[in-house]
């Protein structure tokens, strides 16, 4: 009889799964450790043992001096100091909190690459009415395991105690942008040459994300996207429009691309998974942009768990205008004395290409900061197992509007090619970003780029 019962029980589980079943909802209480021992959105609230990661303490909420609305945002760890550096020579010291990508490179650029630690800023927070959603997110939201259409959640942060890899991913896809939805950013793109020489364009990137107001409820498109691109000459005027699907599977991301040239629209189904992203010479694919992007079908994602090890973070440095291209863009990396470590728990979330599923890369890891949900570090090996691209996210908190993460430099390293792209680039000008302006969703579909042709 009793192993009868366990059959059962085993069959119950097999037919779950199989019909795309979530076992993502926790119980009240687990969900009454939001704001005690974890924090609102299901970090671990407590520093570590050894006291190198401090307690979160509700993030970086002032304003440093000197800081002035709608100006590159002044860093507020100007003062901090160096711990110690991370070399080729000692890296082996430091091994067990090092990813796998920047160890390589360590071993591809050993006299050039470094790492300069810093102490560790739990910087990361979000508004009110935010954490307020996170915790009846996680007794409401689940995800179809299946086609990864996912309900009963608000504002963001679906699932801030994680019961798999997808519920991470879905955490990063259903970021917290702004209380409007909107933002605005006008930045730059550079491709970097092994010999040192680099190509840049510049974009002007619009998202709207009407599930992050308040009060706001789930609509079938979650995102609405558009990419002008604004220089070189040549390339000017080429818009990309995106309307991406909470249903993402049975409603698959919808493109259209107006061509200044042609002047005309055309729908762009190759705007999605391991397609060429905008002007990056194939050094990045679409959906490495935000380091990854898009539905997860093509992959088995598993969650390996949480571990500390050194990321970017806090990286206003690489926003600063007044420091010059040639400055940041060093050949094979971007200049380490630019780039921020701090030691942080990251969740660890591993892709594994399903077999008969295409893409060029076979293998995925990401490392997910526990405070923010943004993700830091990625690999990405081919389908040899050689690891490929090794990516960073030099992020920081936007603290006009609490904890945009999507704001920093995100850089692309080929292993292979030995160049590299680095996307977020303000170099010369203001950081400049909007959160105030309102895009409607009309201006995100084909009609307004048909109309951007007639003027």
């Amino acid at each position: 009889m009793v192993k009868q019962s366990k059959l059962f029980i085993i069959m119950i589980l097999m037919l779950a799964i199989s019909c795309g079943v979530s076992f993502a909802k926790v119980s009240q209480e687990e969900a009454a450790k939001l704001g005690n021992e974890m924090t609102p959105v299901g970090a671990i609230k407590a520093g570590n043992a050894d006291g190198t990661i401090p307690e979160w303490t509700g993030g970086y909420t002032g304003r440093p001096p000197g800081y002035v609305k709608g100006k590159t945002l002044v860093d507020p760890f100007k003062d901090d100091k160096v711990l110690f550096t991370i070399t080729a020579q000692n890296y082996e010291q430091y091994k067990d909190k090092l990813s796998e990508g920047l160890i390589a490179m360590f071993k591809a650029y050993p006299e050039t690459f470094k790492m300069n630690v810093y102490p560790t800023r739990r910087s990361a927070n979000f508004p009110e009415y935010v954490y307020k959603a996170v915790k009846e997110n996680a007794v409401n939201a689940e995800v179809n395991l299946n086609d990864y259409n996912s309900k009963g959640w608000t504002i963001a942060v679906p699932f801030p105690i994680p019961q798999n890899g997808v519920e991470c991913l879905m955490n990063h896809l259903m970021a917290f942008v702004s209380p409007t939805g909107c933002f605005q950013s006008i930045t730059k793109q550079a491709i970097m040459g092994r010999g040192g020489d680099f190509t840049l364009t510049k974009m002007s990137d619009v998202i709207n994300r009407p599930f992050n107001v308040e009060g706001s409820q789930l609509t079938d498109i979650y995102t609405y996207f558009r990419q002008e691109t604004l220089a070189p000459p040549r390339q000017a005027g080429r818009i990309l429009i995106v309307n991406e699907y909470i249903d993402m599977l049975n409603s698959p991301r919808q493109a259209w691309i107006y061509n200044p040239g042609q002047r005309r629209v055309r729908r762009a189904p190759t705007v999605a998974y391991d397609g060429p992203g905008t002007a990056s010479d194939g050094l990045r694919t679409t959906d490495d942009y935000t380091m990854f992007n898009g539905p997860p079908d093509r992959y088995d994602v598993t969650l390996l768990g949480k571990k500390e090890i050194y990321v970017p973070y806090n990286c206003y440095s690489l926003k600063d205008p007044k420091v010059s291209y040639e400055d940041i863009l060093r050949p094979f990396h971007l200049n380490p004395d630019y780039v921020r470590f701090e030691l942080h728990r990251v969740w660890v979330i591993e892709m594994k290409l399903k077999e008969g599923m295409r893409h060029i890369y076979k293998t995925r890891r990401y490392y997910q900061d526990e405070d923010s949900w943004a993700f830091l570090l990625a690999e990405a090996y081919d389908e040899r197992d050689q690891l490929w691209r090794v990516s960073l996210f030099g992020t920081y908190e936007h603290y006009e509007v609490p904890n945009y993460t999507l704001a920093g430099v995100n850089a692309w390293y080929d292993l292979l090619s030995r160049r590299y792209l680095a996307f977020g680039i303000v170099s010369g000008e203001e950081d400049n970003f909007t959160f105030d302006q309102i895009y409607d969703p009309e201006e995100f579909t084909p009609s307004s780029l048909r109309r951007t042709g007639v003027r």
